[in-house]
């Protein structure tokens, strides 16, 4: 009897141990969502500035080749140094892995904006390097990328950033040796999870790399 009750007791624990971690994982996917969705759509706030930026340089280029004046500057919008300084005063935070992985992405897009098709082959293909390792963390083969290969130098090697971005997931040059390898110890499923998100919202957000 006081077996049967010491299992029951037991199974409730585990139901509650195995309910609270799928709530935290639960809110740890939604806090990433809405850190992707904040990221894009500050991506999309610096494209959109860009855009105001050069339709107000292309108006005043138009202004000056009618032979007309300068735009009044009073009457455009007054600047926010106020701002500026508040900003410049606060402690300068370190980049995170995960924004130092966009800015990686960012640099690569803009290192080759004049060959789209291709930077988006190189971040599908990063995708599925970072994916193939957090679904088969214990496949060597999967974490083990030979640097030589002719296909990896197409699609990924030949970009600036392209192997960079594998080291911030935590890949390692083998000195001596032509493979990047990513050590079994190493393999962080939060940094992958971090880098497949960032490179889904590189694939599929028309505004990234704008800037």
């Amino acid at each position: 009897f006081y077996l049967f009750i010491y299992f029951f007791q037991e199974r409730i624990r585990v139901g509650k141990e195995l309910l609270e971690a799928k709530r935290m994982e639960e809110e740890n996917e939604r806090k990433r969502i809405m850190a992707l969705r904040k990221a894009e759509k500050e991506e999309e706030k610096r494209a959109r500035e860009k855009i105001r930026q050069k339709l107000e340089e292309d108006k005043a280029e138009r202004r000056r080749r009618l032979g007309l004046p300068p735009e009044d500057p009073s009457t455009a919008k007054p600047a926010a140094p106020v701002v500026e300084e508040k900003k410049s005063s606060l402690p300068i935070r370190p980049a995170t892995k995960t924004e130092q992985m966009r800015e990686c992405l960012r640099s690569l897009k803009q290192n080759h904006k004049e060959d789209d098709a291709k930077v988006k082959r190189a971040f599908q293909t990063l995708l599925t390097f970072v994916g193939n390792v957090a679904r088969n963390p214990d496949e060597e083969k999967y974490r083990k990328i030979r640097l030589t290969n002719q296909s990896f130098q197409d699609r990924v090697g030949s970009f600036k950033g392209g192997i960079e971005f594998l080291e911030l997931c935590e890949f390692e040059r083998v000195e001596g040796s032509e493979f990047l390898f990513l050590p079994r110890d190493k393999v962080d499923m939060a940094v992958l999870n971090s880098a497949g998100s960032e490179l889904d919202s590189a694939i599929k957000n028309p505004f990234f790399g704008v800037l």
